[in-house]
């Protein structure tokens, strides 16, 4: 059964609040689906948000920036974190500029953070930030050095509150608006990737080294 994350102090959706959902499974779902993150923080007393790659396993959403990322540093030092994701659907286009609006699925999840410092979960979850960009990239890659994971400031956050917002299906005309000559709907949006453009320098110079599967299957999967 799907755990409840909210509505919480922080998170409870008060605009629209018929478009929320606050079930673990869909917010798990829309987290799982995008492709970066913002995390916000007050930095020497401005609020700034960093975008950023993420990974989730179970009820931890993992982040990570370089390690003298203010931000992060910031978050490690309240104790506390939020991050957000979007994903952009379509356009809903209405009779008028006011009813118009996009579709869109986004979620806002926070919680007690902590610094990855144990060495075989940072370099677990390092390797899964490049599976969560590109599905079984990590094993075409070469391993990373401890130089690199060294580099790295790995951040969890233990997701105890969270909260997703659905906007989708018919824009809110009213029944004026909705009698007049004026086209409206909505216009689907998705990512496409296209062809790739092979580098042409050192060993891949020669051209003769072939598309990798991982990469093969980016293109596969959306036809």
């Amino acid at each position: 059964m799907s755990r409840e994350l909210g509505p919480g102090p922080h998170t409870r959706v008060r605009r629209l609040p018929e478009k929320a959902a606050y079930d673990e499974a869909t917010v798990h779902a829309i987290v799982d689906a995008a492709d970066f993150c913002h995390v916000a923080a007050v930095v020497d007393g401005v609020a700034v948000a960093l975008l950023t790659l993420h990974y989730r396993e179970g009820g931890t959403l993992y982040v990570h920036a370089s390690k003298s990322n203010g931000i992060l540093r910031s978050c490690l030092a309240s104790g506390f974190a939020s991050a957000s994701v979007t994903l952009l659907d379509g356009l809903r286009v209405a009779r008028s500029g006011f009813e118009s609006s996009i579709a869109y699925r986004s979620a806002v999840v926070m919680g007690p953070t902590r610094e990855v410092v144990n060495d075989d979960e940072k370099t677990h979850v390092l390797t899964a930030f490049v599976d969560a960009v590109i599905p079984g990239r990590s094993s075409e890659v070469r391993p990373m050095t401890s130089r690199e994971v060294n580099l790295t400031l790995v951040m969890a956050i233990d997701i105890a509150e969270a909260s997703a917002k659905v906007s989708s299906g018919p824009t809110g005309d009213d029944d004026e608006d909705a009698a007049l000559p004026i086209w409206s709907g909505t216009v689907p949006i998705r990512r496409v990737f296209l062809t790739p453009e092979p580098d042409s320098t050192g060993a891949m110079s020669s051209g003769e080294i072939p598309v990798p599967p991982s990469i093969r299957r980016l293109l596969e999967e959306q036809s």
